[in-house]
Parts: structure tokens; sequence; C-alpha cells
């Protein structure tokens, strides 16, 4: 039976309130599930499904999937049996010294995870002792329930203070910055890329030369929206089919390893050429002032610290340390295991990539190789984040620190230059407004059998709707149907102002137009972060639980479809609009690439180059940018 929507805050907040009870007991159980591929050294020992990881390695739609957040939690494999069967023996006996004493052994472990003095065999031995293998691939650990959110944090550079409000950064107070040329590096999907468009082509305005690197599936994109194209490695449909198929866990077929290899291996390797080389059209010379990223590119920061140029980090995802949402790449289940599972992952990864890292600086950057798993080894505590969405979704978290920054979803106008064909006009205003179903550039399994049942659920609940065919092959009917439009493209932001509701995969750019244009949202991910998306959604009420795909089915499409047309969800999906209707991420991102810029690099960028900075003319007055007067 379908969930009520007008009850549905409450069973969260009872639900939340659970959690709490919960996490006061004297133990409690997180599971933190992921794919890992163990470190290559030759002193570190492996049991038999420890080595079988060692040789996967995935990544997701964003770049960075290592997990299934619904595997069931049993067949686990202990890397020391000694020491599973230690913490066994405690949990049967939970008396206050054996609580204590596992608090304090856990404390010590994750500590030593995170500290860049340990040498990376023990810190895989560390990891041993903390975590156990599943044999599907998976990492689960225990978290005593009296260890508290801030004995978590393990020098991230982010302080859990337990502080409230935010910082309000005022335009004026911003200094002016010359004219840079400045280098997106950007790996995913079209729903990753197409943020950054935006961001790019505002940075433009402002008398800036931008370079968009990105896979060469997006050149047309790019080049469209009159910036510079570079060409990355990678091919984001071979990855997310990938992803899709193997949900992140062990491959399927051996086969697969070599070529997830070489997928990784050409996006590192194609970042230092992105950021030197001339333009591949023009052949007009680049030398970059700094460097935009998102983290899937996983060389951005070495290049960086190779070249010695500012970066920036923006993402569609939580990528800093919080006690208040575990990492989307995380099965958490207690509010204590939040902010652990971001070391957690970032731990796994760069044990996953770690000698492709240290190759691409060895061979190509001329640097010396990593030798230690740091606490954070995607990039130094210092470099400043983006984060690309709403805080009226997503508040800021109160445990992050200045040098991070929630902008707003950033939107790129495509509707203003769209032409629809008079078909789909035709349609659209023959009838009410239909709901949207598509899952954008993920491959889909069995197409034939979800337009199926798409089709169905359409004819149960007497509603119209178009399916868009994506890279899923989505539409292939057997017969035309009246009630179905059969959609190739089309821009969001046009498309969805017309829709009664939508069903997609939770990608956060698809998220964030299903929102401005207040529909009611079910979100059907895939994998990665779109659990996470689908999650807030329901959290706020603008739709029904997440439906993951696997479980995706015509009843649960049924009962879907009939939370959305409840008028308490429409309005509650018309009051999140009106409160991201003044929102301006694009102008929160360039803002934020303004405030946190080292202003000594300019100093030392024009030495180098022995010219002078050019004045601070109002030709760029970041004031001007912000429409200040």
């Amino acid at each position: 039976m379908a969930e009520s929507p007008e009850n549905h805050h409450r069973d969260i907040d009872r639900d939340r309130g659970r959690s709490s009870s919960s996490s006061s007991s004297s133990e409690v159980s997180v599971d933190v599930e992921l794919e890992i591929k163990e470190a290559e050294d030759d002193d570190a020992d492996r049991s038999g499904a420890a080595a079988a990881i060692a040789d996967s390695l995935t990544c997701s739609q964003t770049g960075t999937g290592l997990i299934d957040r619904n595997v069931p939690s049993q067949n686990v494999v202990p890397f020391e049996s000694s020491t599973a069967a230690k913490s066994e023996s405690a949990s049967s006996q939970p008396t206050k010294t054996r609580g204590r004493g596992r608090k304090k052994t856990f404390d010590v472990l994750a500590a030593k995870i995170v500290d860049e003095k340990v040498p990376i065999k023990r810190k895989v031995k560390w990891l041993k002792r903390l975590a156990a293998v599943k044999d599907d691939g998976t990492v689960q650990f225990e978290v005593p329930g009296d260890i508290k959110p801030e004995s978590l944090d393990f020098g991230s550079g982010v302080i859990y203070n337990g502080a409230t409000g935010e910082e309000s950064v005022d335009a004026t107070d911003i200094q002016d910055l010359p004219p840079l040329q400045i280098v997106m590096l950007i790996v995913g999907t079209r729903g990753d890329v197409q943020p950054f468009v935006a961001i790019g082509k505002r940075l433009q305005e402002y008398g800036h030369r931008v370079r968009l690197a990105t896979h060469s599936n997006f050149e047309e994109f790019v080049l469209a929206a009159g910036l510079e194209f570079f060409a990355l490695g990678g091919d984001p449909k071979v990855l997310a089919g990938y992803m899709v198929k193997n949900k992140g866990f062990l491959p399927s077929e051996p086969s697969e390893i070599p070529n997830q290899r070489r997928q990784i291996k050409d996006i590192i390797f194609s970042l230092l050429p992105a950021c030197t080389e001339p333009d591949p059209v023009t052949n007009v010379p680049f030398k970059v002032d700094a460097i935009i990223s998102n983290p899937p590119a996983y060389g951005h920061t070495h290049v960086a610290e190779a070249l010695k140029v500012p970066i920036h980090i923006f993402f569609t995802m939580p990528w800093t340390p919080t006690s208040e949402f575990a990492h989307p790449l995380s099965r958490v289940k207690q509010v204590v295991g939040y902010r652990l599972s971001y070391y957690v992952v970032d731990s796994l990864i760069w044990l996953g990539i770690r000698d492709l890292i240290n190759e691409f600086r060895k061979k190509k950057l001329k640097l010396r190789p990593v030798t230690y798993l740091s606490g954070s080894y995607n990039s130094p505590p210092d470099v400043p984040y983006g984060y690309i969405w709403s805080p009226h979704l997503v508040p800021k978290p109160k445990d992050w620190g200045p040098k991070i920054d929630v902008v707003g979803f950033c939107f790129l106008d495509l509707a203003s230059n769209y032409a629809p064909p008079d078909s789909l006009v035709k349609w659209l205003e023959s009838d009410r407004a239909p709901i949207y179903i598509g899952f954008g550039s993920l491959p889909v399994q069995e197409p034939a059998k979800m337009t199926q049942i798409i089709v169905e659920a359409l004819e149960v609940t007497g509603q119209r709707g178009i399916i868009n065919k994506g890279w899923g092959g989505l539409g292939n009917l057997a017969e035309p149907k009246d009630f179905v439009y059969l959609l190739d493209n089309c821009p969001h932001d046009w498309l969805f102002l017309r829709c009664a509701a939508v069903v997609h995969h939770g990608g956060a750019g698809t998220t964030a137009a299903g929102l401005k244009a207040a529909c009611p949202t079910t979100v059907v991910p895939f994998f990665g972060d779109q659990p996470f998306w689908g999650e807030r959604v329901h959290a706020r009420g603008l739709g029904p639980a997440p439906i993951p795909v696997e479980e995706f089915s015509r009843e649960k499409l049924i009962e879907a479809i009939h939370f959305m047309q409840d008028p308490m969800v429409k309005q509650r999906a018309v009051e999140m609009a009106k409160a991201m209707e003044h929102e301006d991420g694009v102008t929160g991102a360039v803002k934020a690439f303004y405030k946190q810029f080292p202003r000594n690099r300019l100093t030392e960028a024009y030495r180098d180059s022995n010219q002078l900075p050019p004045p601070q003319s109002g030709a760029f007055s970041i004031r001007q940018c912000f429409g200040c007067s």
C-alpha cells in the first residue's frame, strides 16, 4: 500500500527519534558498504577475497561510485579471523569495561587510517582490523555507540564545533581579479558537465579565458556554448554502463577489469595536456592560471601541485566530512558513523587508484610518488570546495568551515533557444499535463520490459506520459499509444514546466530542474549519489521514497504516481520552487571562486612571466559582476 504523503513527515520524525535513541545504546552496528581495490603492496597480507577485490576498479556516473546501497549484510568474510572472533566475543559480553575497550580500540584504529605519517602497508593492516571485506566486495565495520561525532574528526581541516549559522560574503568584500586563463577538468555524464558550462560562460563574460576539458562526447555541446573545448580521456557511456551492470561491485566478467582500468588511466593521463597544450582548433597557446575541477578527475590536485596553480573543486554531491549525513557512496545506518564514512570512502578510493596516480606523478608530472595514505588523498585540507545544490534542499552543514560554499543549483538556459517539434506542442496542448519519465544518459538493462511497466502504470492510473528514450533505448512500443509521447531529446527547463510530475534517475541536475519547475518527483536511482538525492526529495515531502532500479515494478510505479498526485505534495513542490526562484547558483559559484582565489598567487604568476598584474579596473569589477552599482 502506498505511503500516505500527509503523514510521511511524522513517520520521518519517528524514524529519527528511533535512530537517536538507538545511537545511545552501548553498541551500535554501522554498515558502510563499498568496493575496495586493495593496495598493491608486496608486504600486505591478502586473503582470497581481498586478492580478488584487488583486481577490480570501478567508476560511477560521477566517476566515483564504489558502492551499492541496497545489499544485505550477510556473508561477511573477515580479513583476520582472530579479530572477528574477538569482536564477536566482545559483543556477546557487553560489559562497561569491554565497551570502553572497544571505543578506545576503534578510536585508535580510525585515527591510524587517516594519519599521514603511517606507511601504506600498515594502514592496510589497520583497515583490516577495523573492517571486514564481504564476499561481494563490500566493507563492513562497527562503531561503538558511545563514540561522539566530534571524536571522529581526524585533521581534515574542518573542525566540528556545533556552531550555528553560515558566514555571509558580501560582494563588496571580494577583491577583483585580473583576466585569468582557467581550465575546468570535468569527468562524468551530461548532467555533470552542464553546470560547468553555465559557470564557464559566466566566467568568460567577466573577462576570463575558459577552457572546458571533458569527454569528447560533449565537444559539440561545449563549443555551442561558446567555450573552448579540450578532450579528456574516458567514455562516459562505457563508465555508466559498467556501473549500471555491476552496481559498483566486482565485475561480472574478468574481462571487464582491464577495460575499466584503461578508462581511469586515460582520464588521469589526459589532465596535464588539458592544462598546458594550445587550443586544438586555433593553436593559440594556453598557460593555466587556475583549475576548477570535480573530484572524479582523480588527478586534478596532482596537476595543480605540479603546475603550482590554485585549484577550486566544485561538485554536485557531498564530498567533505560532516556529521549531518553520510557520504552518498556509503551505507551508514546510524548518525554516529556519518562523519567516518567520508574517511572510509576516501581511503578506499585511494587504495584503488594509488598505482595509477603514482605512475602519473612520476612519468608525466615529474613528482615524487605519494607513499602514504593521507586523511584526504584527493585534496589537501586547504583546497576550497563549492557544492552545487540549493541550500533550501540541503542546507550547508554546521560543521563545514569558511573554505566550503553551498552555491545553489547551476542552471543553463537551454529553453530560450529551443524550437520544439510541432507534434510535441500539439500533443501537450491536446490534454492535461503529462508525467515525464526518463533516465537520461544511463543505459537500461531491459528497456523493453521497463517500457512495458511504464506504459501499463500510466494506463492504470489514467495519466498521460512523456517517455524520454535517452541512452537506455526506452520507448520501443509494439503499437502507438495516444497517451504516450516518445521523446528523443528536449531541454528540461522547457519541458518540465509543462509536466505534472517527473520520474527520473535522480541525477543532481535533473532533480534540480524538476524542483525548479515545481514538479512532484519520483527518483529511480541506479547508483552513486542518486539514492542520496532521492532521499532528500522524499524527506522534504516532494515525492515518494526512492525506487531502486532493480526494484522498479508496475505496482511501485503506480503507487509513486498516486503519491505525486496528492495535492499536499504538489503544494510542497510549489513552495520549494518559490524558495529556489531567487537563487542564482552560477553567480554563487563565480562569487565563491573569486572569494577563495589566493591573491598571493597572482603576484607570483605575473612575476614568473615578467609581467605586472593589470590595474584593477571597473571592466572586471566583482561588484558589477554581481549586480552592484
